[in-house]
């Protein structure tokens, strides 16, 4: 059914786009008047990204700088629409897992020497061609680097560069880009701007002069680093977002909506209670629906689809007088729980998807073996019913602040749902969540757990950050950061078609994923990741070779979270790696059972997926083993061990975890 929409909706948004869109030339007409581009980069505004020369001194932040984009700045769709800056110009920063975006004709990475995704570690290395300094510490950043795939135009293929563990919260960067070479291992000659920026100090009225002082502190940082100004091609600095810009929208809204909500248990109303014989449903005895009420942040009535936070004039969330939203949800209770009450979880659905996943074969099967009443809503922003927003914010950025904006309003819908689960006065009090003799089926004593896949996953890592009520979490087959998932992901591909239309280029493209993951980040885990396990636990599934979620961002997750790989993860030889996981710290046998957040791969015999931007597409990468895992009862075994202790056991002995393939 979802399928059929999404189809019916792409050839609605690609008619609409072509119907609006003006002449062919336009899109190439879209550089703002001169002065606000970076004069390093004249070839596209915006390059190189991320970048300082797009904010300004800001005293009431707390990095002391502020975005700063213009309209004209910001890359228009083929509609030509402008793009209202306001979304990204309330950041202190960028992205924490922004990808840096450059531009160099003929640059070849094999015979420059660049650290590709196979050899992290070499990102690191002395005479690294291309260096991340962070300036706040001193210390050199580990990344990997590649030319977009899907270029067309070899005159504008990006360089990207991405961050092997996500930028610190609030710290400034400064990048360099040394003895780059073509293809025949020619070094390629700094541009005539840039040359005239590092070299010898300019005359007042030289309009390269005001450059020229801004760049000066981190050129003068990246010498002290040991990088000289010898075969020096490109040189920038930027500074990410600080926590409380990132994460300050969903806990705001969080922390004035428990306010309200005092000690009180969220109002909820149960609608439908279906009772199931144990030949109907041999794992499930009872399915509860309902809805909670929630106070509503959003600017829309009821919150629907398309809707963005209400904000006062300073730009902070601000719910309306006595604005709510009804939130439906969905419970699955095991027949086990009428011998022995069950543990409450909250469950997270996956792309696009709704609440009904919650009964899933996979889902209840983990209820049904371990003792779990699971409960669901939909996550607005990224639910079937948001998927028309979606689809029209890849033609027009300016819809495109509503889809984690009312994501936010989603978590906060799904921590009310968590609330009301733990609290003694709710769900758990209903007759529905009792059994006839008024013994509950569901025992609020022991705290409440997460578990979510896919989508459930890359949002949950937020969710999880945001709950008062949350210990501990499963991320599965999870990664963060959809800047640099889409290009991976097999599910992008009807999505990609949208993006095409609107932004033919594929420089530009790139340039927009980033723009987009900035406002992204506050609903998603890539926002909350650098703090998501100070006070939780989460434990990582990942399925080798995943069609749909990266392999290469949740290495990223794991780093950035602190999680530990359980060990061996693969077989030997599996991994084309020169050292397989780097940076992520082993959990060795000796440990076991570990206590702390960790990450389980597991292998169901899929090719290793592409080593460039490209999703896993054609026959020669095989099955696609996304919901293997979910699937294994060794990987439910561990979970719930998880879920209910704390503790990391390993359920493979001494070899990798594999899964079998599922149809």
């Amino acid at each position: 059914m979802r399928q059929r929409l999404l189809h019916g909706l792409l050839a609605a948004t690609l008619g609409a786009a072509a119907l609006l869109a003006p002449p062919a030339h336009a899109e190439s007409a879209n550089h703002p008047a001169e002065g606000g581009c970076d004069p390093l980069a004249p070839v596209e505004c915006l390059l190189p990204f991320p970048n300082d020369w797009y904010t300004r001194p800001a005293p009431d932040t707390d990095t002391g700088r502020r975005v700063d984009f213009g309209s004209a700045l910001l890359p228009r769709a083929m509609t030509g629409l402008p793009v209202d800056p306001a979304a990204w110009n309330r950041s202190d920063g960028f992205s924490p897992g922004s990808a840096l975006i450059a531009q160099v004709p003929g640059l070849d990475l094999t015979s420059t020497g660049a650290a590709p995704l196979t050899d992290i570690g070499r990102s690191l290395d002395r005479d690294a061609p291309v260096v991340l300094l962070d300036t706040t510490t001193g210390q050199r950043w580990p990344y990997w680097a590649e030319l977009d795939a899907n270029a067309t135009d070899p005159a504008r293929r990006a360089l990207l560069i991405h961050p092997a563990r996500n930028f610190r919260d609030g710290h400034h960067y400064a990048v360099a880009l040394r003895r780059l070479k073509d293809t025949a291992g020619r070094t390629i000659p700094a541009g005539a701007p840039f040359a005239a920026v590092a070299g010898e100090r300019l005359p007042a009225h030289d309009p390269l002069r005001a450059r020229q002082d801004q760049l000066h502190p981190s050129l003068a940082a990246l010498r002290g680093a040991g990088v000289t100004d010898e075969g020096l091609n490109l040189a920038w600095d930027f500074t990410i977002a600080s926590t409380r810009s990132l994460t300050g929208d969903l806990f705001t809204i969080r922390d004035d909506a428990f306010r309200r909500l005092g000690n009180r248990s969220p109002g909820f109303a149960v609608t439908g209670v279906t009772d199931f014989t144990a030949g109907q449903d041999p794992r499930i005895a009872r399915e509860v629906t309902g809805e909670i009420t929630v106070p509503s942040y959003l600017n829309l009535p009821g919150g629907p689809p398309g809707s963005a936070l209400n904000r006062d004039h300073d730009g902070v969330p601000r719910r309306l007088p006595d604005r709510t939203q009804l939130a439906a949800f969905r419970c699955e209770i095991p027949r086990s729980a009428f011998r022995a009450p069950s543990r409450p979880s909250l469950y997270g659905h996956g792309l696009l998807g709704s609440r009904s996943e919650v009964g899933a074969g996979n889902v209840k099967d983990m209820a049904a073996e371990h003792g779990f009443t699971f409960c669901a809503t939909d996550w607005a922003g990224m639910a079937a019913e948001d998927i028309p927003v979606v689809l029209g914010a890849l033609t027009d950025p300016n819809l495109f602040p509503a889809i984690p904006e009312r994501s936010e309003q989603g978590m906060l819908n799904a921590l009310f749902l968590g609330r009301a689960l733990m609290h003694p006065e709710g769900l758990s009090r209903n007759a529905a969540f009792r059994t006839a003799d008024g013994r509950p089926l569901v025992d609020i004593r022991h705290g409440l757990a997460y578990d979510g896949n896919s989508q459930g996953g890359i949002l949950g890592g937020a969710l999880i950050a945001a709950s008062p009520d949350i210990r501990r979490g499963v991320l599965g087959v999870t990664a963060m950061n959809y800047g640099l998932l889409l290009n991976r992901s097999a599910d992008f591909a009807p999505f990609q078609q949208v993006l095409d239309a609107a932004y033919p280029d594929k420089l530009r493209q790139q340039l927009v994923l980033q723009l987009f993951q900035m406002v992204w980040d506050r609903g998603e885990t890539n926002a909350y990741a650098e703090h998501l396990t100070d006070h939780h636990r989460v434990l990582m599934h990942i399925a080798y070779g995943d069609h749909q979620v990266a392999n290469a961002a949740a290495d990223v997750e794991a780093r950035t979270i602190g999680a530990r790989l359980l060990s061996p993860a693969l077989a030997t030889g599996r991994s084309p790696d020169t050292v397989p996981y780097w940076g992520i710290r082993r959990i060795h046998a000796g440990q076991l059972p570990y206590r702390g957040s960790a990450m389980t791969v597991w292998d169901s015999g899929t090719p290793t997926p592409p080593l460039t931007n490209t999703p896993p597409a054609g026959p020669q990468y095989g099955h696609d083993p996304h919901e293997d895992p979910r699937n294994s009862p060794a990987a439910r075994q561990q979970k719930a061990t998880f879920l209910t202790t704390g503790r990391v056991i390993d359920v493979c002995g001494t070899t990798a975890c594999t899964a079998t393939p599922t149809s």
